[in-house]
């Protein structure tokens, strides 16, 4: 079943953006903006966005590339930040979305750092770098949310990730984990504003 997707990004990966809707073999209904808004009006655009495109999208698709992160400053993330809360958001008007992260390539030795020996339980984890160095908190918060346990797995996890290769290999199933996220017990524990 295709699912409605909305592709959050920064202007500088639109050719990954432009990948996933006029290349890739996607079943999806896409619910991305095609033009900018036509306004300097940063509260008109999100209204506009949240009302036409958000509202009734399942998924967001997360890009994250070398202009993704939340230490570049509010100034330079407010749209994704913005998007990203809007997608978390469950209310009136609005469904909550899952999120898919999509790791391009310029970013994967950034997040996917190999693994590490695990002291507390004698188990060996995968070292992902979700923080404000690769992602805006909106993201970070809601991959690694918070728990006492010595690592995440997936059902600790709102956000899905995965990397540009994988997902481009076979798009439907990372869409489709996302789409089950909404549903999931940890879909009570997310946060819209981290």
């Amino acid at each position: 079943m295709a699912r409605k997707c909305f592709i959050s990004f920064k202007y500088e990966d639109i050719y990954y953006k432009n990948y996933i809707q006029n290349i890739l073999n996607v079943n999806m209904v896409d619910k991305s903006l095609s033009s900018p808004i036509n306004s300097y009006n940063e509260e008109y655009i999100m209204q506009v966005i949240r009302r036409d495109y958000l509202s009734d999208s399942t998924v967001t698709l997360f890009l994250i590339g070398n202009n993704s992160a939340e230490n570049l400053g509010w100034n330079e993330q407010r749209y994704i930040k913005r998007e990203l809360q809007a997608s978390l958001y469950h209310g009136a008007g609005n469904t909550k979305n899952g999120i898919l992260g999509i790791v391009l390539p310029d970013m994967h030795a950034s997040v996917f750092a190999g693994a590490y020996y695990c002291s507390d339980c004698g188990a060996s984890h995968s070292t992902v770098i979700v923080d404000d160095t690769t992602v805006v908190s909106e993201f970070s918060y809601n991959y690694y949310i918070p728990n006492n346990k010595c690592a995440w797995y997936e059902e600790d996890k709102y956000c899905v990730l995965v990397s540009w290769d994988n997902f481009i290999r076979n798009p439907q199933i990372y869409i489709e984990q996302a789409f089950a996220k909404r549903t999931s017990p940890i879909a009570n524990k997310t946060k819209v504003r981290p």
